[in-house]
């Protein structure tokens, strides 16, 4: 009996730094050649991301490139492949991923077990490309896409069905979704959905799959299935991308979440919230980093009461008192905060991990708050902690 036939969906732009080694890896997949395809879809590349697309489609035919020029968005290529492709099932992933041997199979025995599957997706993890480029270690070291680690440590299985849309379960810690760096859908699903990715530069993946899931389809985790991601390679292009991530939690709360404000206790175990009806949209996490940052200021303002007692004879014990304690919860806060930084090699670069993870976290919080005007402010978030 024949494999049924599977598409691979890349969008690309200006990829020449990790493009052969996602081709190296892709072309080691196992699978039938006369059963697959690979349609990359560029963006509007200037560097050499075309010629490398080229040289390999003289050797392997079954690699096709779509050209879309004036590109919008990751999501508008990614259209523009699904108007060619012919597979039954619908791979995704990107220029600088490296899928694993039993990429395929893995994710297809999934659909096939389960017809009610629509989406499948897989563990991402990170592969460098400069061994001693420190931004690569700090997303390997972090985690960063890991799938596993979003979801507290989940393993193989469903995923929660959505429930009641409240903020949290559209794009915060119940939101249940697969990243286009690897995941597949059945192509009968999509259809059904009429699902399209949006034109925004960022959220597109989350949206997408809201859609699937909207019309009833399960979702699967199959972390065997995995892919290697290769990151940025500049603290400033990193910090974008984390920017760029929140930003899109506006147009996604926007469309998908219900009149709600939440507040989610992350520095508790259970991670308790408290579910609000609001005009207003969004949500509050109290987890380490922004209990960081409050325990920080109410120590920096009993520290200015208590130096302005002094020179005025008023000082209390009280005041001194909730000096100490708003420093220790500082103290404590960031210990738990800065916590795996302590593991991380080389240990010399102590303050460079310190600081990286610090500035990632403020530019997620960061880039939500730029975006909040054009939504004339009716959704406000503070994004989590890390």
């Amino acid at each position: 009996m024949k494999e049924p036939m599977i598409s691979i969906i890349i969008p690309v732009r200006n990829a020449e730094r990790t493009l052969e080694k996602t081709f190296d890896y892709l072309l080691g997949v196992d699978y039938p050649r006369d059963r697959m395809e690979i349609v990359i879809a560029d963006g509007g590349s200037t560097d050499k991301t075309v010629e490398i697309i080229k040289t390999w489609q003289k050797k392997y035919p079954f690699i096709k490139l779509v050209d879309v020029p004036n590109c919008p968005s990751p999501g508008y290529a990614r259209n523009k492949a699904l108007d060619v492709v012919q597979g039954e099932y619908l791979f995704f992933t990107d220029g600088d991923c490296a899928p694993t041997k039993n990429w395929i199979y893995e994710i297809l025995k999934h659909f096939r077990q389960d017809p009610e599957i629509g989406i499948v997706g897989g563990e991402i993890k990170t592969i460098r490309v400069e061994k001693d480029n420190l931004v690569e270690a700090f997303c390997e070291y972090f985690g960063f896409n890991n799938v596993s680690w979003r979801y507290g440590g989940i393993g193989e299985g469903y995923f929660p069905p959505m429930s009641d849309r409240s903020p949290t379960e559209i794009c915060g810690h119940r939101a249940y979704f697969m990243v286009t760096a690897n995941v597949a859908f059945r192509r009968v699903a999509i259809e059904r959905a009429k699902a399209r990715f949006w034109d925004l530069p960022t959220g597109e993946d989350i949206e997408f799959g809201l859609k699937i899931k909207k019309d009833g389809w399960k979702a699967f985790f199959a972390p065997k299935a995995s892919v290697e991601h290769m990151h940025r390679a500049t603290d400033v292009a990193l910090y974008k991308v984390w920017a760029s991530y929140s930003k899109g939690h506006l147009a996604l709360l926007d469309k998908y979440a219900t009149n709600h404000f939440e507040l989610v206790f992350q520095f508790l175990k259970s991670c308790p919230r408290i579910k609000i009806p609001s005009p207003i949209k969004g949500f509050i996490y109290f987890g380490n980093f922004q209990m960081m940052h409050i325990a920080g200021l109410a120590a920096i303002i009993a520290l200015i009461k208590l130096v302005a007692g002094l020179f005025a004879s008023t000082a209390t014990w009280v005041t001194a008192g909730w000096f100490v304690i708003a420093l220790l919860l500082f103290i404590f806060f960031a210990y738990r905060f800065f916590y795996w930084c302590f593991f991380w090699e080389p240990k010399s670069k102590l303050l460079y991990w310190f600081k990286i993870k610090y500035l990632s976290n403020w530019h997620f919080m960061r880039g939500v708050w730029q975006g909040m005007s054009k939504y004339n402010y009716r959704i406000f978030c503070i994004e989590p902690s890390f």
